[in-house]
């Protein structure tokens, strides 16, 4: 609660503005009509904005909780100050003393007017954003200040403030993020999608950094998307600073594990700038921008939009030439999806190369499972001398020496029925008895499972 002698100041600044503004309207007045040349339309412009206070401030203070924040105190201080100006300049304009030059007036009237504007509107936004409610019922940041009133900080004032504003939310989401992240509300959310689009780059720096912590906490999917965040995020991507960038991505790999947020962001034009992003080199936005391709494939109808504008050839890049291991291991996720797909699709994965590329990643360290699917689902388009030329079976006897009881060898068993000629099917079935059996040092069996789908049973030494 705030003290007595807070709550008096900031009365007296509303005492003090309703007396000063009526003999402000006037010399604003007398300036338009006995000032120089070619400002008249300026002044009232300033005069229209004048006659917008008096109700705005009877708005505020009949709030019963009108006095007891620091935000009002700080709001009608900043007015005062607004209003000092208009009756400087008013006094040059009817002086007829050139103590500034025309077009130094000028700039000053626009200025001042846009001060105003500035006040008023800051003024609505208090109103609107609820800190005029009980602040006792907001979780505390500090002795002074709390949750609400930090977000109505982000949105109120030049950009000097709401940069200190949005440093100070990010101080507390580090001190605290579970409690501050809670906190939050749908106002907060729109607060900083909206500094998405600030001039300043340090201030939508920090406010992409404040999104993406909310949305790897999982609980602002839907409110971020509510709020249209979609699009900043997308040219943000496109166009915006490395920081900007890596949070933007990160926050888009984490919204688009939801189909629904998939399809938005390739609606929103989104697909290009990620299949760009994701060839600029060996860097966390690599990574996360091939996450988010990797999450755009798990939709089935945007396969083929992603076929259609490359990216294909660039997640078999990824796969080749990446340090990143993460960056490959999502590469061959989408290569398994994509391949699960239509004819024409596997087509272009095995005339890209893609085959390849699969086989290479076997040979590393990642989870096999992806590229194992994929070759499944590319196998059959290849020809018996390619699948040999390849290295396919000594990959393929490496994985199932590995992992034969693991998931990418109960795939690979899977793949004694790769083949759609009958002769082919069993000498593959037959190779890989022997090489399980070497894998395991018994006898193994081979069966057919439901679907066709082949089995093992072995008994080891």
């Amino acid at each position: 609660m705030v003290e007595d002698s807070v709550e008096g100041s900031a009365e007296r600044w509303l005492s003090h503005i309703r007396v000063l503004l009526p003999s402000v309207l006037d010399k604003a007045q007398a300036a338009s009509s006995g000032g120089p040349r070619g400002f008249a339309g300026r002044w009232k412009s300033v005069i229209s904005k004048l006659a917008c206070v008096s109700p705005c401030l009877s708005d505020l203070s009949c709030h019963p909780f009108f006095s007891k924040n620091a935000l009002y105190r700080e709001q009608l201080q900043s007015l005062a100050a607004t209003l000092a100006e208009v009756v400087e300049l008013a006094e040059v304009g009817v002086s007829g003393e050139p103590a500034v030059g025309k077009l130094q007036l000028q700039s000053d009237l626009d200025s001042v007017a846009g001060k105003l504007e500035l006040n008023l509107r800051d003024c609505r936004l208090l109103i609107k954003s609820g800190v005029l409610g009980d602040t006792a019922v907001s979780a505390p940041l500090d002795g002074s200040s709390t949750i609400v009133e930090l977000v109505a900080r982000l949105q109120l004032g030049h950009p000097e403030a709401k940069h200190r504003a949005i440093d100070e939310l990010l101080e507390a989401m580090r001190d605290d993020e579970k409690a501050v992240v809670a906190a939050l509300g749908r106002n907060s959310v729109e607060a900083l999608v909206q500094l998405l689009s600030a001039t300043a780059i340090k201030i939508r720096e920090k406010a992409v950094t404040a999104i993406c912590l909310l949305a790897e906490s999982g609980n602002y999917e839907v409110l971020l998307l509510c709020e249209g965040l979609l699009q900043p995020l997308i040219r943000m991507v496109e166009s915006g600073s490395l920081v900007g960038r890596e949070k933007a991505l990160i926050s888009l790999q984490r919204l688009s594990m939801f189909s629904d947020t998939a399809r938005a962001i390739a609606s929103h034009s989104g697909i290009r700038p990620l299949i760009e992003v994701s060839q600029t080199g060996d860097s966390i936005v690599q990574l996360a921008a091939a996450g988010v391709l990797k999450n755009l494939s798990a939709v089935v109808e945007l396969r083929q939009s992603l076929a259609d504008v490359g990216a294909i050839r660039v997640m078999i890049k990824l796969l080749d030439c990446s340090s990143l291991l993460g960056a490959k291991e999502y590469a061959a996720e989408f290569l398994q999806n994509l391949s699960s797909g239509c004819d024409n699709l596997r087509k272009t994965i095995v005339s890209e190369g893609g085959v390849r590329s699969l086989l290479a990643y076997l040979d590393g360290p990642l989870p096999q499972e992806s590229a194992v699917a994929a070759l499944r689902n590319l196998v059959a388009l290849i020809s018996t001398d390619s699948l040999i030329s390849l290295g396919v079976l000594p990959r393929l006897a490496h994985v199932l020496k590995t992992d034969l009881s693991g998931a990418a060898g109960r795939r690979l068993r899977n793949l004694s029925d790769f083949r759609r000629r009958r002769d082919k099917k069993i000498a593959f079935g037959a190779w890989l008895r022997s090489i399980a059996r070497e894998a395991v040092g018994g006898e193994v069996e081979w069966g057919e499972g439901g679907g066709g789908a082949g089995h093992c049973r072995f008994d080891g030494s």
